[in-house]
């Protein structure tokens, strides 16, 4: 038997040509990584300072708002030294104002949760609420209970474009005065809102915050069948424009 003759070595345009594809696939995975790196960079930015989603979490902001709605929180529109206005309906933490509890984390643990939660890594808990401002600060909101408007520095409120169907504004009876720097807020579907009203005789006297708000709700993105354009503030509210607010008690 002859001995087999050894292989011819490999021709050199071949060798090059598999280092060349070895090299653009190692490339281009690179690429891609650092692509998908800098879209989870954008959107953790985006969540933390610009847009964040929420779930509705309860029919209290009927039919504005409905259980399980997905909506799109503003987190700049109030980031410039602009304050609430009455009529928006916004998202905020309820700690201590809606939910007893310290209004900071006050451990590593619960450090690391809100900075999750801020950037969009966690669910945003049973902490965080939507409601629509009635009153902003040295407002004076006045309810005389079933059969009568809510009244802001004196001026009845029409909030029949947004109220659910058959409630009443307020079936309790209030007269408060709203702390600089604080709101007070209710939801649209009054007869299952547990809002500023339930909080009255509370430490904090149910006033939110303005510190605790996280974003002013903008948008309605989930499901098709609810897509908004806008939750826009309600005319009602332009009467009692100029009738103090953000601290100016009258």
């Amino acid at each position: 038997m002859e001995p087999a003759e050894p292989a011819e070595p490999a021709e050199p345009e071949a060798a090059e040509e598999v280092l060349r594809s070895r090299s653009w696939s190692r490339s281009r995975s690179r690429d891609l990584l650092l692509l998908a790196g800098i879209c989870l960079l954008t959107l953790l930015l985006v969540n933390a300072f610009v847009a964040r989603p929420f779930s509705v979490p309860s029919a209290s902001m009927e039919n504005s708002l409905r259980s399980g709605d997905r909506l799109i929180a503003n987190k700049l529109a109030y980031a410039f030294g602009d304050h609430p206005e009455r009529g928006d309906v916004v998202v905020f933490d309820g700690t201590g104002s809606f939910r007893r509890g310290p209004a900071e984390p006050t451990g590593f643990g619960d450090a690391l949760r809100a900075f999750a939660q801020d950037l969009g890594l966690a669910p945003a808990g049973d902490s965080v609420y939507v409601k629509r401002v009635i009153g902003v600060g040295g407002d004076r909101v006045t309810s005389t209970g079933p059969g009568g408007r809510i009244t802001v520095n004196g001026v009845p409120i029409d909030e029949s474009s947004y109220l659910a169907p058959g409630d009443e504004p307020s079936n309790v009876a209030f007269d408060v005065v709203v702390p600089a720097g604080k709101l007070f807020v209710m939801g649209d579907h009054r007869s299952a809102s547990r809002d500023s009203r339930d909080h009255l005789g509370e430490p904090g006297g149910g006033f939110v915050p303005e510190g605790r708000v996280i974003g002013r709700a903008d948008w309605v993105v989930y499901p098709i069948g609810h897509w908004a354009g806008g939750l826009d503030r309600p005319s009602a509210f332009a009467a009692a424009g100029g009738t103090g607010g953000h601290g100016d008690q009258r």
